[in-house]
């Protein structure tokens, strides 16, 4: 099983060029980040978690950025974003920087995607909250047009792009349906989300791995039900706190990734948690 990690690397963290280092030194396969453009301070949606918004959210590196510089220094390492936000990017930029990324690192890019929970922080995108899951699907279609190997244009209900010239394109081949980096979307299990990611994806990226026993089957019915290969399904437990039994679950599941959480923290706290973490590699 190949173990990646996330953290929230924030200005006050372990900076992402020591951070990848040390990842790929101690054989992790992957530094995956999330992302918030911003928290609005009068914000009324609750946290998902419980309780008070942890400080992180609001200080949060941009994960292109981030991860380009991760991609500099390092030949091995698997880099992803554990969300983007689409519907709060224009897609004909992100196309570019995703395809940037992903030749720049040679194909080493995984674009996490997700609908996001903070209304406030979308509403200053313009993004209308209950067609949210519409304008991501259109904006992704907009991307693979982008992204496919001929100039091809793309009339949505969102948006639309002239077949143009787009380069540089994303290193790996298109997969069915699929064109563009390794694509994974993140939620919570349910028939909507499943008929995307059978839709548009190359598999899930449920935060934190509860349910899957019961939640794995149904996904792949949909997977199956939309045509798809069996065998190219990828389901990755996302900010996950490691356990051996955790981990063999997985594994009986057949899933051959995962993401283990670190600490929002500084360079001395996050190595002490890589260390622990070691036992699992």
């Amino acid at each position: 099983m190949r173990i990646a990690t996330t953290i929230f690397l924030t200005d006050e963290t372990v900076t992402p060029v020591r951070l990848a280092r040390e990842l790929e030194q101690r054989g992790f396969a992957g530094l995956y980040l999330p992302e918030h453009t911003h928290i609005p301070v009068s914000r009324r949606t609750p946290y998902p978690a419980g309780g008070d918004l942890p400080r992180e959210y609001g200080r949060t590196l941009d994960p292109f950025v981030a991860l380009g510089q991760a991609a500099a220094v390092t030949e091995r390492l698997t880099l992803g974003t554990g969300i983007t936000l689409v519907t709060q990017h224009d897609p004909v930029d992100l196309a570019k920087q995703v395809a940037t990324l992903d030749h720049l690192s040679g194909g080493r890019f995984t674009l996490g995607i997700g609908y996001g929970w903070n209304v406030e922080e979308a509403a200053d995108h313009g993004v209308e909250w209950a067609t949210r899951r519409e304008l991501s699907r259109d904006r992704m279609a907009l991307m693979r047009a982008l992204w496919s190997a001929e100039p091809t244009a793309y009339e949505g209900e969102f948006g639309s792009v002239q077949a143009s010239f787009a380069h540089p394109k994303p290193v790996q081949a298109p997969r069915g349906p699929v064109v563009g980096p390794r694509t994974l979307i993140g939620g919570g299990a349910g028939p909507k989300l499943f008929a995307a990611i059978a839709e548009h994806a190359d598999g899930w990226l449920p935060i934190g791995g509860r349910g899957l026993t019961e939640s794995v089957p149904k996904l792949r019915a949909a997977w199956e039900e939309a045509g798809r290969d069996p065998k190219d399904l990828q389901v990755v437990p996302y900010a996950v706190l490691p356990d051996p039994g955790k981990l063999a679950h997985y594994a009986d599941l057949g899933i051959e990734e995962v993401v283990l959480q670190l600490p929002p923290a500084g360079e001395p706290e996050v190595l002490r948690v890589l260390d622990g973490y070691a036992a699992f590699l």
